[in-house]
């Protein structure tokens, strides 16, 4: 009998436990993002490794070009062949979308940029640190690829973002 009482107040304080962390997952407490950089290179470029405590909620965005948002466009590329431009337009949307679920570029953990040229790293560095500003750089990865989803397009950008709530 004493066997079955303390599983049963075993269970009874994981549950608890268990109540706690979401109540504090939901209310922000014990969230806790932090970036590492452990090259002395790329500190300033990106972040390494960026981890989440206690995530609220994890937004994915899934390739953001420079198509036209204007649905009479049929998604026509704007900035042909300007790939700053592209990477400007992209990042734009990127921060309009984020704000419409209530997040900013400051919620963003994992970037995946996708060009056509290798040749557009330096650009891409540039476009992406002038977005973040002072902002801690997220954790990126660089992909040259033959050709993204639409002719003319030069740049497609993932995101993933967490957020609090």
């Amino acid at each position: 009998m004493k066997r079955g009482v303390g599983l049963a107040v075993g269970f009874l304080a994981g549950l608890a436990v268990a109540m706690l962390a979401v109540a504090a997952a939901q209310s922000g407490e014990g969230f806790e993002k932090r970036s590492f950089n452990y090259s002395a290179w790329a500190k300033g470029l990106f972040s390494e490794v960026v981890t989440v405590s206690h995530p609220g909620r994890i937004l994915f965005l899934g390739g953001v070009g420079a198509e036209d948002e204007n649905a009479a466009s049929g998604g026509s590329i704007l900035h042909l062949g300007d790939f700053m431009g592209q990477c400007r337009y992209a990042w734009d949307k990127i921060e309009r979308t984020l704000a419409k679920q209530g997040a900013t570029l400051a919620d963003v953990d994992k970037v995946t940029t996708y060009v056509t040229d290798v040749r557009y790293l330096r650009d891409s560095l540039t476009c992406r640190s002038a977005v973040f500003g002072s902002n801690t750089q997220p954790a990126g990865t660089f992909v040259n690829v033959s050709q993204l989803a639409w002719p003319g397009m030069l740049i497609e950008v993932d995101v993933t973002a967490v957020t609090a709530h």
